[in-house]
Formats: structure tokens, sequence, C-alpha cells
């Protein structure tokens, strides 16, 4: 099928042809990626400053304070086979702050759209802060950081009339086929959860568990509510939103302050570090679920939350998460997303917050903390001042008394990485045997919703992006595209669709 209506070439801000703007410059196809991607780095730092002072994604939210409490994976066998955080070792308690929110509407859109929620925490262990900004279903849109701000700007409003358009949604979401699993997720009932209490989280991206030898395994975070899971038909979503907006907001702080503790129980998924050429798909590729009957989902504790903030601006609004903040015992795996995600995070922080962010309550560690940082807006403490270093010397290494390093196993030296250098996508990219799989595994009234969800919105767009989202479901699952095709008028496809 021919493009149409194709456009003047695409540029940097300083003029230079973008000849690739689906791939990041990585090691290799999997990565690691290379700071030396300008391209990128000019994209995403201005997409971190497009909004002042609301967050540009996350806008709308709602937390709480808590805890986190390991207790173990089933049978004996300890976290700490996998992990030296001391986060996971049994008989802690450490404090925590959840912070849940609707991915691209406004600060004061209604919690009942359909649009994936949030689901960030910031534990605050003895070794230091650690961040898990995840969301509550598994998967994502798409598995290269250098899209984000293209697949934002696509669902967000349009930029001449600033109304949000299904057309404008479909047309990036039919040109990234490896959307098509999120997609399926969305536009079920799964794309509205009842409320915060009542859905799961998931860090999304693949991170790295090291062990006391320094030994590492790939890992998935996961959180499973004990109050159930509950979503919502957009009917049901509509009634709600014509009473009340707020619904999720209020039944978080309510349920807390009537002592009614939600709580979640925490697992992870494990597999050996390694490339996995026995997997049709790649395990760092956020668009995929690891299967569960390969890659078994392990208890390791649970969080409970149980205290409501004193000041939404002070806690809520000014929280800053980031996927780089990990502690020993949690290391970065080479998925593109989660390297690209840690730059982008920290810097939209600095920004939108300020550059000493971290000095706020709600972000400092609750462990001691001592840098040679200075200055910069809004700062009103040294840090670790008074902890016997000489304050005249801010720079390290020094004889003067000054700030030394410390003695303390670093994360481990990477293998050994080779590749060429340049814009290359996975390899193993399967964009649709999932998303088939997903309509599978879905209830006949799951079903349903979903198909009628997507020719509600599927009607609002061009014919040639209805026949490209037709195509994907039709790759993902020949009945599944078939009714798609059937509620929209659209001819089905001649290429072969995979069963």
């Amino acid at each position: 099928m021919a493009d149409q209506g194709r456009g003047p070439g695409l540029t940097t801000r300083q003029g230079h042809p973008v000849y690739d703007n689906q791939n990041t410059r990585s090691v290799g196809p999997r990565g690691p990626l290379v700071l030396e991607d300008y391209h990128y780095l000019e994209k995403i730092t201005h997409f971190d400053r497009e909004r002042i002072p609301e967050r540009v994604v996350h806008a709308r939210g709602a937390a709480a304070h808590g805890i986190f409490v390991p207790t173990g994976m089933a049978g004996d066998d300890p976290v700490t086979k996998y992990t030296r955080a001391k986060v996971f070792r049994k008989g802690t308690e450490t404090p925590i702050f959840l912070r849940f929110s609707t991915v691209i509407h406004g600060g004061h859109s209604p919690e009942t759209l359909r649009d994936p929620r949030g689901f960030a925490i910031k534990f605050y262990t003895e070794d230091g802060n650690w961040d898990l900004v995840g969301n509550n279903l598994k998967v994502f849109f798409i598995r290269d950081p250098l899209k984000f701000p293209d697949m934002v700007h696509a669902f967000k409003p349009d930029p001449i009339h600033n109304r949000q358009m299904m057309g404008r949604f479909f047309d990036f979401v039919s040109m990234s086929p490896e959307a098509t699993h999120m997609i399926t997720w969305l536009f079920s009932p799964w794309g509205i959860p009842a409320d915060y209490r009542h859905m799961q989280g998931s860090g999304v991206n693949t991170y790295k568990l090291v062990d006391d030898e320094g030994q590492t395994v790939l890992c998935k975070f996961h959180f499973q509510p004990r109050q159930g899971i509950r979503n919502l038909t957009s009917e049901e979503a509509s009634a709600i939103q014509a009473r009340d907006f707020n619904h999720a907001t209020g039944d978080l702080y309510d349920s807390i302050e009537r002592g009614e503790f939600p709580e979640w129980d925490m697992f992870i998924q494990v597999m050996s570090d390694d490339e996995h050429p026995e997997l049709d798909w790649d395990p760092l590729d956020v668009t995929k679920l690891w299967p569960e009957d390969q890659f078994p989902m392990l208890h390791v504790g649970h969080i409970q939350l149980n205290r409501n903030p004193a000041d939404f601006h002070n806690e809520v609004e000014q929280v800053a998460f980031g996927t780089g903040v990990l502690v020993d015992g949690i290391d970065f795996s080479e998925d593109k997303l989660l390297q690209g995600r840690t730059f982008a995070y920290s810097d939209t922080q600095r920004y939108r917050v300020g550059p000493n962010y971290l000095q706020l309550p709600i972000n400092a560690p609750k462990c001691p903390f001592a840098t040679n940082q200075r200055g910069g807006q809004m700062s009103y403490h040294v840090d670790g001042a008074g902890q016997g270093a000489n304050p005249h010397v801010n720079y390290e290494p020094s004889s003067l008394n000054g700030l030394r390093e410390q003695e303390r196993a670093g994360p481990p030296p990477r293998p050994f990485v080779q590749g060429h250098i340049g814009r290359q996508k996975i390899e193993r990219t399967n964009d649709f045997k999932q998303a088939g799989e997903r309509w599978r595994s879905f209830s006949d009234a799951e079903r349903d919703e979903l198909v009628t969800n997507l020719v509600g919105a599927l009607s609002q767009c061009e014919r040639v992006i209805q026949e490209k989202m037709v195509c994907h479901f039709m790759q993902a699952d020949r009945e599944y595209g078939g009714r798609v095709a059937a509620g929209l008028g659209v001819a089905m496809p001649q290429r072969e669709a995979a069963e």
C-alpha cells in the first residue's frame, strides 16, 4: 500500500537531514546506546522542556505514602539469590511514595479517559533512593526512545486547533506496527482501570539484578493489587464521568482516610542475561510480555499505602522520578527505551522543578548523603554539610579532608560489547504475535468491547489509516482483523494474515 500525503523532508533544528527517525544510535542492534546521538539528544531535551510547569506526560496524578516489606520468594529461595540490593533483605521495612497518574491528558482531565496509568514508586532505601517508574499495562507503544516525542505529539492535541483527534493518534500508530500489542490492551476494558486501587503496576522495562558475586540476570517488576483487578467499559466510564471526574483520586484518598489501606504484592520475572536466540522476540523489547509459563512470577514482597500527603503541591506535584535512580544490586539492561528514559526523566525534572529538586523533602533520600554539587536556582543547603568534611573542599580527590570515594561494590563491568554503531532496528521484532495471543485470551465480553472501541475510534480516521490498522489486526489474528474491518466497512486485505 503506497503512502499518501508525503510531506517535505525532516531535518534537525540545525538543518541536518534526518535519514532515520525510528532508531537511536546503538552498539549493535540490541544496544547499548551511544551518547554521540546528537539527533536524539536534541529531540529529547527539547521535548523535556515543552511544558511548564505541568508535566508533559503524567500530569494528572494522585499519590500516597506507604511501606515496602520483602517477604522472600516462593518456598525458601530468597530474592538474595539474584540481587544484593538491601531493600529486599528479609526483615526490613522501606518507606515508599507511590504516584498514580494518567499519561497523556492534562492536570485537570477526567480520570475516566482511556489512557495508560502511571505507577511510579520511590523507595527510600538505606542505600539511597530507588525509583521504579512504570505503568499499569505491562507493555508499551514503542521500543525506541527516538520515537517518544513523536508519539506524545500525536496523542496530544492538534497544535493548531488544540483538539485531540483519533486521526492523529492512529496515523502514528498505523505507521508503528510494534504498537499493535499495546493498542489491543488499551482499547479493551484494560484501558480504563476502575480506580487506582484496583489496577496492576509494572516496571515495563527490563532491568538487571546483581548478586554478591557480580553475576546478573534480566528482570521485570510487577505489582498485583490485593484488592483485585477491576476495569471499566466505555459505557461505565461515561456514567462515572457524568457525576465525578476526580473519582480515582477521591477513592484513593478516602480509602486511606478510612483506614482501608490498599496493598499490592510485588513479583519479579527473571531470565538469564543473554540474547536468548531460542525466542522469536527480543526480551529487551518493551512491546512484548515475558510468558509466565516460561518465566514465572516470583513473589518478593508487598507494598501498603497508609498515609495521605500533607500537601498536594509539595508532595504529589513536586515529586520527581527517574529511571536512572537505582541502588546497588539493581542495574540497567541494554533496553533502548530504558536507556533513553534514563536521560530524559531526570533532565525534565531539573527543568520542571529546578536543578535542586533533590533538596525537596519528598525527593531527598532518607539516608545520609553528601555531594560536591553547589549553587543553582533555589539551593538552600549544602548536601552533607556538618558531617565532618572540610567545607572549603568542594572537589574530589583531595588530601584536605574532603569527601572521598566510598569502598563499596559498584555495578559490575558490562560484558564485552561489539557491533557497528548506527541507527539500527532490533532483529526479532515479531510485532503481531503477542497481540493475537492477547486477543484470543480475552473473554467474549472483552473482545466485543475491544472491537466496539476500535471501530468507534477508527471511524474518525481517514480510510488509508483504517486500512493500515485492519492490516495490522489481521496479522495478529484473522478474526480480530475481520471483525474490525466489518465494523468499519473496510475490505479485507489481500495479503496473508498470521493465524
